[in-house]
């Protein structure tokens, strides 16, 4: 750290003897910060302090604005009705403008949109807005919600009102040199930073997993003991129980080697990949000695069966009480024939469960049985909605290209992304015995969707979003959106 304090001291030495006489450039804080999280994934505690501290060239109000969209939609035209309706302050007072000193920032996390708008005096170039989405964007892809505004609007403060003397044609041609070296050093810090607190945020998550292990260990190994291996279900989950110890010990080791690191370390990329592996290996031993609790209780039809058996129908009910969500989005074909067999699907499993679950009251059917018709049904709820995406990749798609970049999108969302995102495991039985592709889940389909739109969009060669749509009227406020 303190050779590029040196570095950076030297750079400013350079560029006060360069500028001479030019005018400082004001550094001046927000007016104001107004965030309209209306999707919910914003960290407030986080933004509000870090888009309050940033350093703008000229008194600037900033707004955030979220929504869940689709990937089809046009996030220029949604912002404009959101401030038409909400924000009228947001618009000049002749209604066809943003209004002056007013810098807004768009995000659309399921469409998967960033958009970016500025009043008159604040506008800038379209190469800078676009400029100003791609910092926000490899954060944003990650799902990184909150970093991703924030280093969105930190580029923004950059670019807007620059002064002459700080713009990138003046930089690049007189001092080459010294642009490398204050990016390299700023970009080395934000790494840095960056890696600090995801390693922080992934350190927290593995030390509540791994508490909740711990404080649990001798109740596992006590319900491990009472399984029945004469169970398919049963014996499955006692194969993971039995390498359950050596994986607690090897959490162990993690966790010492990560709680050794100092706030330095935590800013070190290998580090952050050495937090993660702890605080995935606990989430997973986490997940694990709660199916086994589960396990126990449901096929020995112990006092707690029935919450037991409850946590097993959670994710099929979940999916089931997506599917109108999903089918009434736009472009999800609703109306066709494939999105009527879900329907039927799900009015006819939401009764099957009720039965199931009297049967197995009642002693009607056995715990394994009732897994069966589960797995079963979860099967054919997957190939239901594998049909469905045949359905809106056939409308969407203008040509087999098209329609194979949205195969592959989709097939990637049922596989999972375990190499770049880590696993989800999901806390049941069935999620347990059988591989996490094995069945297909309406938030799948919904990602494998949405990034699929946004592949073929990039195909076609859709770039940045400039108007304001069929209800933008004559507005024509400077601004853009994009795909992330």
């Amino acid at each position: 750290m303190g050779i590029m304090r040196k570095a950076l001291a030297v750079v400013v030495v350079l560029l006060i003897g360069l500028l001479g006489g030019a005018a400082a450039a004001l550094a001046v804080t927000p007016t104001a910060v107004v965030v309209e999280d209306r999707a919910g994934v914003l960290d407030q505690k986080t933004l509000l302090p870090a888009v309050e501290s940033t350093d703008f060239y000229q008194p600037t109000k900033v707004a955030v604005y979220t929504y869940n969209g689709t990937a089809a939609d046009n996030l220029n035209e949604e912002v404009l009705r959101f401030a038409r309706a909400e924000h009228p302050e947001w618009i000049s007072p002749d209604g066809q403008k943003w209004a002056d000193g007013l810098f807004i920032f768009a995000l659309d996390p399921v469409g998967r949109h960033v958009g970016t708008y500025m009043g008159e005096d604040r506008k800038v170039s379209p190469e800078q807005r676009e400029d100003i989405q791609n910092a926000s964007k490899e954060l944003l892809r990650d799902a990184q919600w909150t970093d991703g505004t924030i280093a969105g609007i930190r580029r923004g403060a950059e670019l807007i009102n620059q002064p002459w003397y700080r713009s990138t044609a003046f930089l690049v041609t007189a001092w080459t040199a010294v642009i490398a070296a204050v990016c390299g050093a700023a970009a080395w810090l934000i790494v840095r930073w960056r890696t600090r607190v995801s390693s922080r945020e992934e350190l927290a998550r593995g030390d509540a997993s791994y508490a909740n292990v711990s404080m649990d260990l001798q109740v596992t190994e006590l319900n491990a003991s009472t399984i029945p291996e004469s169970s398919r279900y049963g014996s499955t989950v006692l194969e993971k129980h039995r390498t359950f110890l050596n994986r607690y010990n090897t959490a162990t080791e993690l966790s010492n080697q990560v709680h050794a690191l100092s706030s330095r370390d935590l800013s070190r990329r290998p580090n952050l990949k050495l937090v993660r592996s702890y605080a995935d290996a606990a989430a997973e031993l986490d997940v694990l000695d709660d199916v086994i609790a589960d396990t126990n209780a449901l096929l020995n039809r112990g006092a707690s069966w029935p919450a037991a058996w409850d946590h097993q129908l959670a994710p099929f009910r979940s999916d089931l009480n997506s599917l109108e969500e999903l089918l009434s989005q736009r472009r999800a074909e609703g109306a066709s024939a494939t999105a009527a067999a879900l329907r039927s699907f799900r009015d006819e499993s939401r009764s099957d469960l009720e039965r199931w679950s009297s049967e197995l009251a009642d002693g009607s059917i056995t715990p394994e049985t009732a897994l069966d018709r589960l797995r079963d049904a979860r099967t054919h709820l997957s190939e239901l909605l594998k049909d469905h995406a045949d359905t809106v990749i056939d409308a969407y798609a203008r040509n087999e290209k098209e329609a194979g970049l949205m195969r592959k999108d989709m097939e990637s969302a049922q596989a999972g992304t375990k190499a770049r995102y880590g696993r989800a495991y999901e806390p049941s039985i069935l999620g347990t015995v059988y591989p996490s592709y094995y069945f297909f889940s309406v938030p799948s389909f919904n990602s494998g969707f949405s990034t699929g739109v946004s592949s073929v969009s990039s195909a076609r060669g859709g770039g940045a979003t400039t108007g304001y749509g069929s209800s933008g009227g004559s507005f024509s406020g400077s601004g853009s959106s994009s795909s992330f």
